[in-house]
């Protein structure tokens, strides 16, 4: 008989994480392992939330543990790194530094080391599935703020990572783009983390990551988890 197959790595797996900024714990011996398709983290300012993405994504390594995302160590492969998360910050312009739209899709794409045909062929692609192909040479410049979150999430769907973390990605968008956002990150195949404030954006996720001062204050099903959390806040409310 042959031997089962080994099973797949969970999609997120953390293990005695703890991480320091300018000799200030931000996050404090954080396990946990998850594949669910739909996690999001949240936690009052200053809990770590912002941190942990970071960790996730491999931007900054830990001082302390391991973080994985589909069995790569995030802050020593970065050509694998690239290929499993894609992030979406809160604010584009952060993030944008080209002077057009098909610069700044390219410049992901140069990470991947593709030939030229396919690097221009994803770029268009990308550009047709949101039917925004007369984006192509214009002036980042010219896009209103809800337009330039729209290019950061064409920027990594180019890519195709299997995870995509957003770090508050609705802030400063009107009802109706807001609206729009949601409905495109909703129909996402890749698996999606998102960071928020806000219990109002947690429709549809299956896991709920709360952060308590950089520790792990409960992770479970979103419901479940942020029942409880809902319940701490208001009690903080009424003691302030």
């Amino acid at each position: 008989m042959p031997p089962s197959p080994s099973p797949s790595p969970p999609a997120l797996w953390l293990e005695n994480v703890s991480h320091r900024r300018d000799d200030i714990s931000v996050l404090n011996d954080i396990t946990l392992s998850s594949s669910a398709r739909r996690v999001a983290i949240v936690g009052c300012n200053g809990s770590g939330k912002s941190s942990l993405g970071r960790l996730i994504t491999g931007l900054e390594a830990p001082d302390e543990g391991q973080v994985r995302v589909f069995g790569m160590d995030m802050a020593t492969d970065r050509a694998q790194a690239l290929m499993n998360v894609g992030l979406i910050f809160q604010n584009p312009d952060h993030q944008i530094i080209f002077p057009t739209v098909h610069e700044e899709i390219g410049f992901g794409l140069d990470n991947l080391a593709l030939e030229a045909a396919e690097r221009e062929d994803r770029i268009r692609s990308i550009l047709a599935r949101f039917s925004a192909q007369d984006w192509y040479d214009r002036p980042v410049t010219r896009l209103s703020q809800g337009q330039r979150h729209l290019v950061c999430l064409m920027s990594v769907l180019a890519m195709a990572p299997k995870l995509i973390l957003l770090d508050e990605p609705y802030t400063g968008l009107d009802i109706p783009t807001a609206a729009r956002m949601r409905r495109l990150l909703d129909d996402l195949e890749q698996h999606v983390v998102l960071i928020t404030h806000d219990p109002q954006e947690l429709r549809g996720f299956d896991e709920l990551v709360w952060l308590d001062e950089g520790s792990l204050r409960a992770h479970g099903a979103c419901e479940s988890v942020l029942a409880d959390f809902l319940e701490e806040m208001e009690r903080r409310a009424q003691t302030c």
